[in-house]
């Protein structure tokens, strides 16, 4: 009988405001891979632009542990591309964990996963849901997301290679830059841990990479800016961008959305709570 495996992996958002390369959050919005073994090679997406070739980024990944020879790879996602919101990440956990799971390796994944991706963050929160604080080669620490704390999305149509949001930033920052940064995600970090509205307001503002991106997503910035303005308890903007992520208290949610519809008719608006699920592996 021909094996199957289906993937499930969240999406995430990176960063959090001032955790830069060190936060993520998974966000409940999936991609979904199902490999099975056919006897031939074939990727099959229904995502424009997706290759559907070995250059596919899942197929990479699974091809780091193992050869993708006779497998058909079907991919479908919820995860817009190049958005900000770990599109890559997801398709990278995905490939990993498929040929993992399918040949019983016990690979490093996440070491694995970061080093394709190039930074540790989104993939971490792709692999085990909730949010990640990432430190250096070590393993991501990881806790379960606040109750009645939720996500709500601004999608600008714009797209923002990470390359280009990566070269935007320098090699070196202020010193005082620096120190606002790690006090802030001090607070953010507490404030998520005590479910502290207030401690996480103020643990969102950045000082490092959200400034010195602007000219790459104006737009985004301008509806940052009005977070608190619109009902939100604060915003960030979601991995390299331009998608801006509102953290909302539950009961404000809905009229958030409201208001973000009026405000940027521009941007598609999405409800998505955070998700403690990480990726998911499945025989089928």
């Amino acid at each position: 009988m021909n094996r199957r495996r289906l993937v499930r992996v969240p999406a995430s958002s990176g960063n959090l405001g001032p955790g830069y390369d060190a936060l993520a959050a998974a966000l409940s919005l999936q991609l979904e891979l199902e490999v099975v073994e056919t006897g031939e090679f074939a990727v099959e997406c229904d995502i424009e632009g997706v290759p559907l070739d070995r250059s596919n980024l899942c197929v990479q990944a699974f091809e780091a542990l193992h050869p993708a020879d006779g497998l058909t790879f079907t991919i479908s996602s919820e995860i817009p591309l190049a958005a900000g919101l770990g599109s890559s990440a997801a398709a990278i956990v995905a490939g990993l964990s498929a040929a993992d799971h399918l040949y019983e390796l016990d690979a490093p994944l996440f070491e694995l996963a970061a080093e394709l991706e190039g930074h540790p963050d989104n993939v971490a929160a792709a692999l085990r849901g909730g949010f990640v604080i990432c430190a250096g080669d070590d393993p991501p620490d990881r806790f379960d997301p606040p109750p009645d704390i939720e996500a709500v999305l601004a999608i600008p149509p714009e797209r923002v290679p990470t390359a280009d949001a990566r070269a935007a930033l320098p090699d070196q920052v202020p010193l005082a830059d620096a120190t606002h940064n790690v006090a802030h995600t001090a607070l953010l970090v507490l404030g998520l841990a005590r479910a502290d509205l207030s401690l996480i307001a103020r643990g969102l503002d950045d000082r490092i990479h959200q400034p010195r991106r602007a000219s790459l997503y104006p737009r985004s910035m301008e509806l940052l800016g009005k977070a608190q303005e619109l009902g939100a308890i604060g915003a960030s903007i979601s991995g390299a961008g331009p998608t801006v992520l509102f953290w909302s208290s539950f009961e404000h949610s809905g009229s958030l959305v409201e208001r973000l519809r009026a405000e940027a008719p521009d941007c598609e608006i999405r409800h998505v709570p955070f998700t403690p699920a990480g990726a998911d592996v499945r025989e089928l």
